[in-house]
C-alpha cells in the first residue's frame, strides 16, 4: 500500500489568503472575553437585554426544565410549551395573525422565499438586502429581478407586465446603512400589481414603531393578509433565532414546505425563555425603543457636524464611510484601542468599507458624547 503523501487539493485557498490580503479583506475571529473593558458600538443588543437578570435567568429556568437542546426538529421532538408561547406571543405584540419559530433569522429568511416562491414566481429584490435574503433568493426556484435600493417606483416597473405569482422582498431597516425601507409605499405598488410583500425585520423589531412594534406596525400594515415578516430574536430580544409572522396560512404553509424549518433541529430552550422574557421586558418597558433611537440620533448628529457623512439613522445603526478597507480596518482599531469597539465592514459584506455604530438604550449623553469624540478623533486624514 502506498504511503499517505500531503495531498495539494486545498492549495489554492494560499492565492485566496494573499488576494483577501492584499485587498484590504482578510478576516479574522476576534474572541471576546466576559469582561471587556470597553464601550460596545458594534453589537446589536440594542436594548441591553442580553445580560438583564430577568432574561439571564429565564435562560437559565429553561435549560434546567427542558434540557440544554431541542433535541430534534420542532416537527419531531424540538417543539416545547415555551415555542407555542414564544410564537403567540411574538404575533400579538406584531399585530400579526400568526407567527413560527426558527433556529435563526436567517434560516427564517431562506426558509419563507422558497417556500413562497417557487418555480414561475418573479421575485423582486431590493439592491441593499440582507445576505440571508439575497440566499433566499437564490436557493429559491423562481426567478429575481433586483431592483434600486427603496425605490417603490423601481420595484412597480419590475411588476409591471409580469404574469403569474410575484414576492416583493426588503429589508425593513437596512442592516448596514440603517435607513428604513417605504414601506407604505412599496406596498401600494405590491396591490396595484397583485404581489406579496416579505420583510425583513431584524433590525426593526425592539427599535421601530409603537413601542418596538417594528416597521411594519410602523407602516400601518401589521396583520395585512397580504404581508409577511421575518424577525431575529438575536438583536432587540438579546437571545438567538428567528421568527416568521404572517397570515395563519402562510405559516400553516411554512410548517409544510419550508425546508430550514422542517429540517432543522429547534430553537434551543435557552434561547427561546430569553426571548420571551425580553419581550415580557419590553412590553413593560417600552421606553427603551426610544432610548436607542435617541442614541443613534445623537450619535449622527454629532459624527455629522464633524463632516464624516454619517447616515441619519432610522433605528439603531450608525454608517460612517472609510476611505478604504485598509483604513477602515486600522480606524477600527484605533477606535478600540481608545477603549471603544465598532464595527468594520468591508467588501463583499458591502459595496463600500465603513465603520457601522450600532446605538443601546441605557448609553448616557456623556457616553454618546465621548463615544462620537473618539470616532472624529481616530479618524483617517485626508
Amino acid at each position: 500500500m502506498e504511503s499517505a503523501r500531503p495531498s495539494g487539493v486545498f492549495d489554492w485557498l494560499e492565492d485566496e489568503v494573499t488576494r483577501r490580503r492584499r485587498a484590504g479583506l482578510l478576516r479574522v475571529l476576534r474572541p471576546r472575553v466576559a469582561e471587556e473593558d470597553l464601550l460596545d458600538l458594534s453589537g446589536n443588543d440594542y436594548l441591553g437585554l442580553a445580560r438583564h437578570p430577568e432574561v439571564v435567568d429565564a435562560a437559565a429556568a429553561a435549560a434546567r426544565t427542558w434540557g440544554a437542546g431541542a433535541t430534534g426538529s420542532r416537527l419531531v421532538s424540538g417543539s416545547t410549551e415555551l415555542h407555542a408561547r414564544l410564537e403567540t406571543d411574538l404575533a400579538a405584540f406584531c399585530g400579526a395573525e400568526a407567527a413560527l419559530v426558527f433556529s435563526s433569522g436567517y434560516a427564517a429568511n431562506l426558509g419563507v422565499l422558497t417556500a413562497l416562491a417557487p418555480r414561475g414566481t418573479l421575485i423582486v429584490s431590493d439592491a441593499g438586502n440582507h445576505a440571508s435574503l439575497i440566499d433566499g433568493c437564490r436557493l429559491a426556484e423562481g426567478t429575481t429581478d433586483v431592483v434600486a435600493h427603496a425605490s417603490p417606483a423601481a420595484v412597480e416597473a419590475a411588476l409591471r407586465g409580469r404574469s403569474g405569482r410575484a414576492v416583493v422582498v426588503t429589508d425593513g431597516v437596512f442592516s448596514v446603512d440603517g435607513d428604513v425601507a417605504p414601506l407604505a409605499d412599496l406596498a401600494a405598488a405590491c396591490r396595484a400589481h397583485g404581489a406579496a410583500l416579505v420583510v425583513d425585520d431584524a433590525h426593526g423589531l425592539g427599535v421601530v414603531g409603537e413601542g418596538g412594534r417594528g416597521t411594519v406596525w410602523a407602516a400601518g400594515l401589521a396583520g395585512a393578509p397580504d404581508v409577511v415578516a421575518t424577525v431575529t430574536l438575536s438583536k432587540s430580544l438579546g437571545s438567538q433565532g428567528g421568527a416568521v409572522l404572517g397570515p395563519a396560512r402562510v405559516i400553516e404553509h411554512l410548517v409544510n414546505a419550508a425546508r430550514t424549518f422542517m429540517f432543522d433541529t429547534g430553537l434551543a430552550p435557552a434561547a427561546t425563555g430569553a426571548a420571551l422574557a425580553a419581550l415580557d421586558v419590553l412590553r413593560r418597558e417600552p421606553e427603551r425603543a426610544d432610548q436607542v433611537r435617541a442614541v443613534a440620533s445623537g450619535l449622527s448628529l454629532r459624527l455629522a457636524e464633524a463632516g464624516l457623512g454619517a447616515t441619519r439613522p432610522g433605528a439603531a445603526v450608525v454608517s460612517v464611510p472609510a476611505p478604504s478597507a485598509d483604513e477602515a480596518v486600522a480606524w477600527a482599531a484605533r477606535c478600540r484601542e481608545a477603549g471603544l469597539a465598532v464595527g468594520c465592514f468591508r467588501p463583499p459584506s458591502v459595496r463600500r468599507p465603513r465603520l457601522r455604530l450600532t446605538a443601546r438604550a441605557g448609553l448616557t449623553a456623556a457616553e454618546v458624547a465621548w463615544a462620537a469624540g473618539v470616532v472624529i478623533g481616530t479618524a483617517p486624514t485626508a
